[in-house]
């Protein structure tokens, strides 16, 4: 996935996970090579329409790289092998098969509000 096109990362702009996961990810592009995109935005939903993806599953997290896309745990596999240096190593469960690797991601994903809002709110993150 090598080109001079940015990598898009769609994610739930209201999810403090998703948040964090955006400031990890600003922290360690020492390249730059990340553009960012909530899913609910105008510019996400467009890009969520390119691709024929749903307008309504803000449980995903999509990666686009020029024509390609990529969803959920790929997606985040993704990034960790573009950032680079000992992230990239994490690159490695992509072995494991993406229904396995999804399903974790989904109860991730299914929990994140629950989990994160709350410690959002514990540590002052949330209003």
């Amino acid at each position: 996935m090598s080109s001079n096109q940015p990598y898009i990362l769609l994610f739930d702009g209201v999810c403090n996970l998703c948040n964090s996961t955006v400031q990890f990810t600003i922290k360690r592009d020492a390249k730059r090579k990340f553009k960012f995109a909530s899913l609910q935005s105008q510019s996400g939903q467009a890009l969520l329409k390119k691709f024929g993806l749903p307008l309504d599953d803000f449980d995903s997290f999509v990666l686009i790289h020029g024509d390609n896309y990529f969803l959920k745990s790929s997606a985040g596999l993704h990034v960790l092998k573009e950032l680079g240096g000992v992230w990239q190593l994490f690159y490695v469960l992509i072995i494991f098969p993406r229904p396995l690797r999804d399903f974790i991601y989904g109860i991730i994903a299914k929990t994140r509000y629950k989990i994160f809002w709350q410690a959002g709110y514990l540590y002052g993150s949330c209003t």
